[in-house]
């Protein structure tokens, strides 16, 4: 019995055009296919102007193209990008125009490796803004290391290659193997705890160690609980996770990652040749540097020997210094005081010449003199001055006004004592004093030829 989708097409002995076999062959892949999950690659991936999202899902054998329209690509949260592993949902359909088979999607989702890839750099971004991968924070490796501890799994060949290294090249160094498991679920706690465990045994290094395997097989060094406990290692660490191309979380938070856990051996075990070939050239050094030391000292010495005296001799040199420093005190002694009685006769000289009798003397003389000058100059300053008033008194008897009314004149003055030189100051009937040369008047102007004349009977 045949399946209906197949009965629908009918074709006998029908002639069908490209078109129409296009659209059936569309109609029947939409029928069956109607909604599947796929999972492959994406590859070729393109994103037109127009906002839909076009690119081909394969795997290793086959490829099929896919379309996702630009309302459901606005839905996909994570960065699509060629290599990365999905699962996508969606309908099988055929593109009429041109017979190309393909998936119109509705949903894209990473699938295995993708989805760890993109927690693993989800997890990196997170832990690196924190400042865990920092340089600073990057502490050096010992370079002679005593004791060692290795966190790993005590069966396989990592424990055994690491033990190998340090038998060839360093025997002395003391290893502890601090077990874990390093894959599957419980991994991580073993792992977090045996770091802190080893963290407080006081080893010189930590070697965090595992061998090759795939993203997932390598997971546990990629959890965030895992990179935390080792970031807060006190020890300096060393990250040997897996093959030279394999990178963990934990190889960007160790102090130093090691491409293999054998580098990571080689890196804090140095080779006993080495160490052999090292500390003979430091002999040498030293060697050199003692017989150098011991030259300089024996030259010290012989100079030491070449300046030391006999206590006889110093104290000789101190007599001899002795007797020349009393003869210059000695000098000097003289030669102050000679200094001091010239200052002496010079200070008495000057003494001398400023004595008080002989200034007494000088100024009794001014003063005789003076005195016999006094009395001249005061009379005849008496007759100048005689002179100087008579001269005066004369002066004044000229332009006197008693003078001029000695000669038959006088002076009108009205009742205020203002004297009248203008007829027109005076009005008929005024009272006026007339100032004689000798004696005084009162008198009334009758007229003064100016105001009518009107007299008074009765005056």
């Amino acid at each position: 019995m045949r399946n209906d989708p197949f009965e629908r097409l009918h074709l006998d002995r029908e002639v069908l055009s490209v078109s129409q076999l296009n659209n059936r062959a569309r109609l029947l892949l939409e029928d069956v296919f109607a909604q599947v999950w796929v999972e492959g690659e994406i590859s070729n991936l393109a994103r037109p102007a127009s906002g839909h999202v076009y690119f081909t899902l394969k795997d290793g054998q086959a490829q099929v193209r896919c379309a996702l329209f630009r309302q459901n690509a606005l839905r996909v949260r994570q960065a699509l990008r060629d290599g990365l592993a999905v699962r996508v949902r969606g309908k099988v359909s055929l593109f009429e125009g041109r017979g190309d088979y393909q998936l119109i999607l509705d949903s894209v989702e990473p699938a295995g490796d993708g989805a760890l890839r993109l927690a693993f750099e989800a997890l990196k971004g997170k832990l690196s803004d924190e400042g865990l991968f920092a340089a600073e924070r990057k502490r050096p490796l010992p370079s002679h290391p005593r004791r060692i501890g290795i966190v790993s799994s005590p069966t396989g060949a990592v424990i055994r290659d690491i033990i190998s290294v340090f038998r060839r090249r360093a025997p002395q160094v003391e290893l502890t193997l601090v077990p874990t498991a390093v894959q599957g679920r419980e991994a991580t706690a073993q792992i977090v705890r045996a770091l802190q465990l080893a963290d407080r045994q006081g080893f010189d290094a930590l070697i965090l160690a595992r061998g090759g395997g795939s993203l997932e097989d390598l997971w546990c060094f990629n959890e965030e609980a895992v990179a935390r406990a080792l970031a807060a290692c006190v020890t300096p660490t060393v990250s040997a996770v897996g093959h030279e191309t394999d990178v963990s979380i934990c190889d960007f938070v160790a102090d130093v990652r090691a491409p293999t856990p054998s580098a990571a051996a080689e890196l804090l075990a140095p080779h006993s040749a080495d160490l052999q070939q090292r500390l003979a050239v430091l002999e040498r050094r030293l060697q050199l540097c003692m017989r150098q030391h011991l030259h300089r000292e024996q030259l010290r010495l012989e100079g030491l020997l070449r300046r030391l005296r006999h206590p006889g001799e110093r104290v000789q040199q101190l007599a001899l210094r002795v007797d020349d420093l009393e003869r210059r005190l000695h000098q000097a002694l003289q030669r102050r005081l000679g200094q001091s009685r010239e200052r002496l006769l010079r200070l008495e000289h000057r003494l001398a010449s400023r004595h008080p009798g002989r200034q007494l003397a000088l100024l009794r003389q001014r003063l005789d003199s003076l005195a016999e000058r006094l009395p001249r100059a005061t009379l005849a300053g008496l007759r100048q001055r005689r002179l100087q008033l008579a001269a005066l008194a004369q002066t004044l008897q000229v332009v006197s006004p008693l003078a001029t009314l000695g000669r038959g004149y006088s002076i009108l003055l009205d009742e205020q004592g203002h004297a009248i030189r203008d007829a027109r100051q005076t009005h008929v009937g005024q009272r006026l004093e007339a100032r004689l040369g000798d004696g005084r008047l009162s008198v009334r102007v009758e007229d003064n030829h100016q105001d009518p004349v009107n007299l008074s009977l009765l005056d």
